[in-house]
């Protein structure tokens, strides 16, 4: 008998009945936090797990089913041209309206493909936090002078962040391209644009569907608005040919899937979330039950995917709305600490205002309201930066599924790094303004 992993068993055995013992159930402090823990990962389920999520994991599957590994390195791998990949990856978040979460299941599809870990980093920073609508609404609200800041901040974070990891792990990226040199030139099994455009109708998709509401006065984004329903059907259209024509997919099993989803979208208006579901489930029959190689490994690279991140997702949820609750509600930690902690522009308010912004779980477009309400209540502009530049980027959700992607020492010098460089940008946005 090994007695040091029993004296371990002891231990967990141990704590586990002193935490139940004195849990301090009845406590209104502690009642509401978990209230909110549940109350915010029921609203995560409700407005991103069918619109955000499962679109997300759909276009990272793709990814795996139909981008070649030597396609993916020739663009983003770590041999490749420094000035376009980390370019294209530095702007990518003007593209896609994703939160921290959101983008995962995207990063871990073309990191696994073999993208070199600055451009994939990058990437990852840029998805959520580079969001025109974000900006363009942060610079109404908040002043032109903050909007301003967190649009350049953002590109130049993605960038910074990138080649810093590569940097630190220069020896490893080294490797890894001498390593994908030698592979062979990948077998091209349709043009590029087609794969270009298939992959543009399913961002589509996730684009326009979550595209949030806009004041009258940005016409553009209002305009978008008004028509969102009826561009995402059109992409959601689109990709149904492409699969027909260029991808080998059975055109009445495809018919077929997308009844349901039609009349529930025409029966139920209002209820987007219900065609959506019915069209996805539709979408997995025609894959999984499909002859062709490639479609039934879209399927299951979906899968593996959906089973890896969403239960650290959920679980990470329900730790942050325990922690820190809902915008305009209290968890566990009150309310009064965060707003007394990050006045003024010190170091420490700064700093405290990036380890919040990390952890704390932000849909995209939220932190607005949360950042209105904390500088009414006399919030510096430094920190305020310093939460638009980590929160929307980073959460526990979103760490907790990186550390099964990169591996436990990347994530913690990516979200250092995160932290370090929002409460430097704070402290120097607060000394000028």
């Amino acid at each position: 008998m090994n007695w040091k992993d029993e004296w371990k068993w002891l231990a967990g055995f141990t704590a586990l009945f002193f935490g139940f013992y004195f849990l301090p159930v009845g406590a209104p402090r502690f009642d509401g936090a978990v209230t909110e823990a549940l109350e915010l990962t029921k609203w995560y389920t409700r407005e991103h797990v069918v619109l955000c999520l499962i679109p997300a994991l759909f276009i990272a599957g793709g990814i795996a089913a139909f981008v070649s590994q030597a396609s993916v390195m020739k663009y983003f791998g770590a041999g490749a041209n420094k000035l376009l990949s980390y370019g294209v990856a530095s702007v990518s978040g003007t593209l896609l309206a994703v939160c921290s979460c959101t983008v995962l299941p995207m990063f871990a599809g073309i990191y696994k493909r073999g993208a070199g870990l600055g451009p994939a980093v990058a990437f990852l920073y840029s998805g959520p936090a580079v969001n025109v609508l974000a900006i363009v609404l942060t610079a109404r609200i908040l002043g032109f002078e903050l909007g301003a800041a967190r649009a350049v901040g953002a590109v130049l974070f993605s960038l910074v962040i990138g080649l810093a990891m590569h940097f630190i792990y220069r020896d490893e990226e080294a490797a890894k391209e001498k390593a994908q040199a030698a592979l062979p030139a990948p077998e091209v099994r349709r043009p590029l644009w087609r794969t270009a455009l298939f992959f543009a109708s399913m961002s589509a998709v996730l684009v326009f569907a979550n595209w949030a509401e806009a004041e009258p006065a940005d016409a553009v984004f209002h305009a978008v608005y008004r028509m969102k329903w009826a561009l995402t059907s059109l992409s959601a259209l689109s990709l149904g040919f492409m699969l027909k024509a260029w991808f080998g997919a059975d055109g009445k099993k495809l018919l077929l899937a997308s009844l349901p989803a039609v009349a529930l979208a025409l029966s139920f208006p209002g209820l987007p979330v219900l065609s959506f579901s019915a069209g996805f489930i539709g979408l997995s029959w025609v894959l999984s039950s499909s002859g062709e190689e490639e479609l039934r490994g879209w399927f299951s690279s979906s899968w593996d995917l959906a089973k890896q991140i969403f239960p650290l997702l959920i679980g990470g949820v329900l730790v942050s709305g325990f922690l820190l609750g809902r915008p305009g509600h209290e968890g566990v930690i009150p309310s009064s600490w965060v707003n007394w902690a990050v006045g003024g522009n010190s170091f420490g308010a700064n700093f405290f205002s990036s380890v919040v912004g990390a952890f704390m779980y932000f849909a995209t477009l939220t932190e607005v309201p949360i950042l209105q309400g904390l500088l009414g209540a006399g919030m510096g502009k430094g920190p305020a930066l310093a939460l638009l530049l980590a929160g929307p980027a980073l959460s526990l959700p979103n760490m907790l599924v990186l550390k099964t992607v990169m591996g436990v020492k990347r994530t913690a010098v990516y979200v250092a790094l995160v932290v370090v460089m929002a409460t430097f940008s704070g402290m120097l946005y607060g000394a000028i303004f």
